[in-house]
């Protein structure tokens, strides 16, 4: 094919006669004039072919094409200052690379989130998918960038994995040749603790997967997380990365992606009023404002989706909530020395009711406070040998966390549903396309 110009470019090609190669997503016609909408996977661009400008040939065809077809068009970049992007082609010519034979399925009309879930595929090609989908790419990226320019080292973590991280009913099972059942991994955190006593500070991030029977707007079977682990980090020291962190993300957000929000029609007052300290509330604190404000919920009980809401509301940036009930936490987090009953972790919860986005803790130490707690929760010692291990040879305090992108994401572009802040869902009544 002929060299092409990308639409993002071309703004720095006003008066060339370029080649552009995209999708047609839009099109209307007003006597010798079409308006052709185009789009390439870099930006989106107005194209107007006028007849006696435009080849006869190509201007014909026009009239043919389908929503979604592939063209080549060769134009003249022009300044309009109307436009979004302060340009729009002006049509000399245009090739069919593939017209679509029936009409595209995805029409200006409302569909239902069924209907556009099943035509995923073709649902990501629309504005507002796109949008999100590049701030998901953003916020990627900026985590990395917080970690990496940090020294932290990445360790890619197994998916594939024989000890349980998190509950046990939470899990997805599968045959392993002759040595039984093996796990997809709830988390990569575990084996994140052994890397960390060999290089200090770690880090990984990847798809985790949680069999968890629930529908609400902030679960996913299969979703990605960002894990760090820290060596010599207490949980004090555990809560201060991670609140620079999210600093870290949204001011890195506002500066690179502030079009997309904008297009999704954020607010941006919120995300610009993430700045630290971030509260940090203990969970028996937390338990009496909630009653204070009509929750019924007991000391000892989880924080549910409703608590949660009702709790960050109370706040215009995130809030950490410290010292769960020890019953309700992993065997793997240090029990409180100050209150027997708890373990030193927190939640850190997104502000506008979009709940937890991090889960982190200070690590047991204790070999044999350890291995009591194992025995406790009725799992198999052999499976977790290895990670008892790590506290016989060179045991010291440690810390980590685990981001969840999806709904750090839902709650960074106001998105309702967490669903729309992954390309394809995994849900409990999902898994096509």
């Amino acid at each position: 094919m002929s060299a092409t110009t990308s639409i993002a470019e071309l703004p720095t090609r006003v008066g060339d006669t370029v080649r552009v190669a995209g999708w047609l997503f839009n099109q209307r016609s007003k006597g010798k004039i079409a308006f052709l909408q185009l789009r390439d996977g870099t930006a989106r661009v107005q194209a107007v072919a006028v007849r006696g400008e435009c080849g006869e040939a190509a201007f014909d065809v026009l009239a043919d094409l389908k929503m979604e077809a592939s063209v080549a068009v060769t134009g003249v970049v022009q300044e309009d200052n109307r436009a979004p992007s302060g340009v729009e082609l002006s049509v000399r010519d245009l090739e069919v690379l593939q017209n679509p034979s029936t009409d595209y399925p995805i029409a200006k009309k409302e569909h239902g989130v069924d209907f556009l879930l099943e035509h995923r595929h073709l649902w990501l090609r629309s504005p507002r998918q796109e949008a999100v989908l590049r701030v998901r790419g953003g916020v990627a990226r900026a985590l990395r960038r917080f970690f990496d320019d940090r020294d932290f080292v990445l360790v890619d973590t197994p998916i594939l994995t024989g000890a349980i991280g998190e509950s046990g009913s939470s899990l997805f099972t599968l045959p392993y040749f002759d040595l039984g059942n093996a796990y997809l991994a709830q988390t990569g955190q575990l084996y994140l603790e052994a890397a960390c006593a060999a290089f200090g500070n770690v880090y990984n991030f990847g798809p985790t997967f949680r069999a968890e029977k629930s529908k609400t707007r902030r679960h996913l079977t299969e979703f990605w997380m960002l894990e760090a682990e820290m060596a010599f980090v207490d949980g004090d020291g555990n809560l201060d990365v991670q609140e620079q962190m999210i600093c870290s993300v949204v001011q890195d957000l506002l500066a690179t992606h502030a079009g997309e929000l904008h297009a999704l029609g954020r607010d941006l007052a919120p995300l610009e009023a993430v700045q630290p300290p971030f509260p940090r509330l203990s969970y028996t604190e937390a338990v009496d404002m909630l009653r204070g404000l009509g929750s019924d919920i007991e000391w000892g009980r989880d924080l549910g989706a409703d608590d949660e809401t009702l709790l960050s509301s109370q706040f215009d940036r995130p809030v950490f909530v410290r010292n769960y009930p020890r019953e309700v936490k992993p065997f793997y987090m240090k029990a409180n020395a100050d209150d027997p009953r708890t373990v030193v972790c927190a939640d850190l919860l997104a502000p506008e009711g979009y709940g937890e986005i991090i889960g982190g803790s200070q690590r047991e130490d204790d070999y044999r406070l350890l291995q009591a707690r194992i025995a406790g929760d009725g799992l198999p010692e052999d499976a977790y040998r290895w990670y008892l291990q790590l506290r016989e040879y060179g045991s010291v305090v440690h810390s980590g966390f685990g981001i969840g992108l999806e709904r750090t994401v839902a709650w960074l572009t106001g998105t309702h549903h967490v669903r729309e802040a992954i390309p394809f869902p995994r849900t409990l009544s999902r898994i096509y396309p």
